[in-house]
C-alpha cells in the first residue's frame, strides 16, 4: 500500500518546521525506522532551505510544493519550486576538510538518501527527488526490493 501527502507552503523559513513535522509524521504513521525518519527529516529541511536561499533568493512570498510518498519499498520526497533553475553541475558541497560553518547540506542530503536527482526536463524552476529505500521498519524486516 502507498501513502502520499502533498503540501504547499510559502517559501518562508518559519514553514520549515511544518515540513519537518509532516515528514516525521508520515514516517511514524507508516512505521518507518527512526533513523530513516530522521535522515529524511534533515534532507527535506536542507533541500527546502536551499530552495528558499538559492531558488527564491530569500523571497518569502513564493511557494514550495512537497510530495511525500511511502510505499513498502521506499520513502520518496519530491520538492518543487518555480524559482531560479539550479545549475545541477555546480550543486555540490564544499570539501569536507574545509572546516567552517555551512556548506555541508549537499553532503547531508546525499548521505541520507539513496537517490538524489534533479529533473532537468522541468522547464521552469526545480524538481528534486529524494528516495530512501526501506529495508527495515519497526518490528519487521523487509527484504530489499
Amino acid at each position: 500500500m502507498k501513502d502520499e501527502v502533498m503540501i504547499k507552503v510559502p517559501s518562508h523559513p518559519k514553514y520549515l518546521a511544518l515540513l519537518r513535522a509532516v515528514t516525521v509524521t508520515m514516517g511514524v504513521q507508516n512505521k518507518v525506522a527512526d533513523t530513516v525518519i530522521r535522515h529524511m527529516e534533515h534532507a527535506v529541511d536542507e533541500a527546502c532551505s536551499n530552495v528558499i536561499k538559492y531558488a527564491y533568493a530569500g523571497d518569502p512570498n513564493q511557494q514550495i510544493d512537497v510530495t511525500l510518498t511511502i510505499s513498502p519499498e521506499a520513502f520518496e520526497v519530491i520538492i518543487e519550486d518555480s524559482g531560479v533553475k539550479a545549475d545541477v553541475a555546480s550543486v555540490k558541497g564544499r570539501k569536507l576538510d574545509d572546516v567552517r560553518p555551512g556548506g555541508l547540506g549537499v553532503h547531508l542530503i546525499k548521505r541520507a538518501c539513496d537517490i538524489v536527482e534533479f529533473d532537468e526536463k522541468k522547464k521552469k524552476g526545480n524538481r528534486l527527488r529524494l528516495v530512501k529505500y526501506l529495508k527495515e521498519r519497526h518490528g519487521d524486516k523487509n527484504k530489499e526490493p
